[in-house]
């Protein structure tokens, strides 16, 4: 089973809508200053007919929060491509090869995509680990201490 934050439940009374004096076409079309600020009208600025029938707009569609992140979670998990840009991994291990070591100064392709392999790999299983300590905590929210209890329980990264 999934775990999301969940969102307040909806409010019983909704707001009605003001009703706007409609702007002259050659004064620019600026919202009118009577509306109250919490009040959820549209204006249509420039483009709006001048006919008395107010035009209704078509509400863009939104998912719920955390549908979309359970979708790409889904959608990562049945690829099997690397996450991280080649480009900029192999920019970043010859950044740090050469402040460790002058002799190392050539890679192949192969040692390259190995060592990407398993730097996703260990960053994917510390994530894992990280997030199920977060819920052991009774959280959805993955935070430091989560990183941290998770290395030290695993055993990865410096000795404590």
């Amino acid at each position: 089973m999934a775990r999301i934050k969940h969102t307040a439940p909806p409010r019983g009374r909704r707001r009605k809508k003001s009703t706007e004096t409609a702007t002259s076409p050659t004064s620019p079309a600026t919202p009118s200053t009577s509306r109250s600020p919490g009040s959820r009208t549209r204006t249509t600025q420039g483009n709006a007919p001048s006919t008395s029938t107010p035009q209704t707009q078509r509400k863009r569609h939104r998912f719920r929060p955390g549908t979309v992140a359970l979708k790409e979670i889904r959608r990562f998990q049945k690829t099997w491509n690397l996450l991280i840009p080649a480009a900029s991994f192999i920019r970043v291990v010859k950044s740090i090869t050469g402040e460790y070591s002058q002799e190392v100064s050539r890679w192949t392709a192969e040692a390259l995509v190995a060592l990407q392999e398993a730097a996703e790999d260990f960053l994917v299983h510390l994530f894992e680990d990280g997030m199920l300590c977060a819920i052991h905590a009774k959280r959805v929210t993955l935070m430091k201490k989560d990183f941290e209890l998770a290395r030290r329980l695993g055993g990865k990264g410096r000795p404590w």
